[in-house]
């Protein structure tokens, strides 16, 4: 089998040894989708496929089915006598899925078998540190390196301080300054970029993540448009895209994200710096609020920690909890935090009729 046009595209020998079991197939990667239609690159060219009805009768969940980014396995790699079937998805490496928030269960694929997802977040009112905690803890958990890379540089007034601010509130990410109005505004992206290494962009409408791609692959291939006047993106892309780009690398744009659901986040990395202080509070099961010795509050006092981003930790750790939950779970759930100290919803309802017979006088 040549594999070059594969190997370029990140066919490397993990997916190559788990090809191999399969010799009567054609490995290929998926570079777009079209409701049940996929575009699928091989070694022979791109041609366009669909699943297998035994595949698409063991599908259990929508994160099942084959996405833009994925590996999969076909029945030929030249595009005649009708489309190709897909019969196989290979093991994925890492995937970006992203959740509805609330608890209607949704979720969607963003990328797959991605290297680096760059969160893409422009200096103006857009620019907003607790969203790029949300989008953290989403990356960190789909196996791929995040990195946040801020856009429209020109039109902040002071990047130093809102680097400081971010290198505070992702401990350890790689964050890059990019603009549009320089040639060499996007030069610290391509240290990223090597051929068959996969970067995924995500991050709101209008902030600039085609305009990045455009750059990266020199023309105007997607469509760009600002953010409105009251600040949101427009919806410009609508659809993902796998992209190679000349100097090699690949790129996947996404359509803009402002919110996602944290099911399955990836907390205990987003805040790595709040973890290592709760590990030295008194009490094992710290609240971080009013407990005496508690780490937290005092790397707050002492200027070590902000409150904010205190207050967005545990804002996402509950959101976290609740997640995925109907109303009766997280009224459930809610009760037994409350009455945590009395050894749970259980013993409180326990607690409440031993209470109410005592004040009727039963025995």
């Amino acid at each position: 089998m040549n594999t070059e046009i594969l190997e370029r595209i990140g066919f490397d020998r993990r997916f190559a040894d788990e090809a191999s079991m399969y010799p009567a197939f054609y490995a290929g990667r998926v570079v777009s989708q079209s409701k049940d239609l996929y575009r699928v690159t091989t070694e022979e060219g791109d041609l366009t496929a669909e699943i297998s009805g035994k595949f698409r009768f063991e599908v259990r969940t929508p994160s099942d089915y084959p996405a833009v980014g994925d590996f999969v396995l076909l029945d030929r790699n030249e595009d005649s006598s009708g489309n190709a079937i897909i019969h196989r998805m290979l093991t994925r490496k890492s995937v970006f899925i992203r959740r509805a928030a609330g608890t209607s269960h949704e979720e969607q694929v963003v990328a797959a078998n991605i290297d680096t997802v760059f969160i893409c977040m422009s200096l103006n009112n857009d620019y907003n540190l607790r969203r790029v905690e949300r989008y953290l803890g989403v990356a960190w958990a789909s196996g791929a390196t995040p990195v946040v890379v801020l856009t429209k540089a020109d039109l902040c007034g002071d990047v130093a301080e809102r680097l400081a601010e971010l290198h505070s509130a992702a401990p350890g990410v790689d964050v890059l300054v990019t603009s549009s109005l320089t040639e060499d505004g996007y030069a610290s992206v391509l240290e990223y970029l090597s051929a068959g290494r996969t970067i995924a962009f995500i991050g709101s409408s209008g902030v600039g993540k085609s305009t990045l791609i455009n750059r990266l692959i020199g023309r105007d291939a997607l469509e760009t448009r600002g953010l409105r006047n009251d600040d949101k993106g427009r919806h410009t892309t609508t659809k993902r895209e796998l992209i190679v780009l000349p100097e090699g690398g690949i790129v996947i744009d996404t359509p803009g994200m402002r919110e996602m659901g944290l099911e399955g986040a990836d907390l205990a990395r987003t805040f790595v710096d709040i973890d290592e202080l709760a590990a030295r509070c008194r009490f094992r099961d710290c609240t971080h609020a009013n407990e005496p010795h508690c780490a937290v509050q005092r790397a707050i006092r002492d200027g070590l920690l902000s409150e904010e981003r205190l207050a967005g930790y545990l804002k996402l750790k509950k959101e976290a909890r609740y997640e995925g939950l109907n109303s009766r779970q997280i009224e459930t759930e809610k009760l037994s935090v409350m009455f945590a100290e009395i050894g749970g919803i259980k013993n409180a309802r326990k607690f409440a009729k031993e209470k109410n017979r005592t004040k009727h006088g039963y025995c």
